[in-house]
């Protein structure tokens, strides 16, 4: 299995639609990116901008996605290939210039809504698990919108899907978003100068293979047997293992929320307070 069918190549781009998406997306992420400056400026630390370039930079490496996971980004119009915007293709995936803004938005907005209140120590499992859900209902709303107005598809023999969208994505990305976030704040924790958060364009990629082709591997490995070995009830049996998956994933990062920086030591000496952000 795994195999593209003639017809996805062949699926004619929704036009308005893929204009919808690339200025929508982008108008997006300017306001974003004011945001996150503003924020940078007010408590002194570069932390918010990096983490929408780290987004930002990692969509170069989508096409692995796209292989791995079935995606196909929609390419003709009126019969004829180049009608996407798009400024370059791997793997024979043409690659659409909305694809950054869309990573800046799914994976970098927890930084900026709960980046403070994780770093300050405010924020518990609870609220891990809430900000998991928020951000698989923000996955699932943007890409059935992308899906389902012949923008894109995932193709592979997926179950469980909401209308063209397979849920078991969602799921994978929520998670990525909380690691990313967790991580890239844990960082910000312990770095000393500004520079050291550069190390985010490091961190992104991690946590987003890391939790795609590591937690996802089930449902990877699952859509591309061979046909001999394939069946659904396979497919079904990964979804619903990947899901697991990413549920403890979720758990096991509330482990590693920061505490409040004046958090006794066991032994009762108070840790030393944060003089500024970094």
């Amino acid at each position: 299995m795994g195999r593209m069918p003639s017809e996805v190549m062949q699926h004619e781009l929704d036009m308005m639609w893929q204009s919808i998406f690339t200025w929508l997306s982008w108008a997006i992420v300017a306001i974003m990116l004011a945001v996150a400056f503003r924020m940078c400026v007010r408590q002194r630390t570069p932390f918010y901008l990096l983490a929408c370039l780290a987004a930002g930079v990692a969509a170069f490496a989508e096409p692995l996605y796209d292989v791995a996971f079935d995606l196909w980004f929609y390419d003709v119009h009126n019969g004829e290939p180049g009608a996407m915007y798009s400024h370059f293709t791997a793997f024979g995936v043409v690659q659409p210039n909305w694809s950054h803004s869309g990573y800046i938005i799914l994976y970098a907005s927890a930084c900026l809504y709960a980046g403070r209140r994780m770093y300050e120590g405010s924020l518990r499992r609870k609220h891990l698990f809430l900000i998991w859900g928020a951000e698989i209902i923000t996955s699932c709303v943007f890409e059935v919108i992308g899906t389902g107005t012949n923008v894109y598809t995932y193709y592979g023999p997926y179950e469980l899907r909401i209308w063209n969208y397979p849920l078991v994505i969602g799921v994978l990305e929520g998670t990525q978003v909380v690691l990313f976030t967790v991580l890239a704040v844990q960082l910000w924790r312990r770095v000393s100068t500004a520079w050291g958060l550069v190390g985010l364009l490091a961190v992104f990629p991690v946590t987003m293979f890391g939790a795609n082709f590591g937690l996802g591997a089930p449902i990877i490995i699952a859509l591309h047997l061979d046909e001999s070995a394939f069946s659904s009830g396979i497919v079904w049996a990964a979804t619903l293992l990947t899901i697991a998956l990413c549920t403890l994933a979720v758990n096991g990062a509330s482990k590693f929320l920061p505490r409040p920086f004046a958090t006794p030591e066991p032994d009762g000496a108070p840790v030393a307070k944060a003089v500024a952000a970094a």
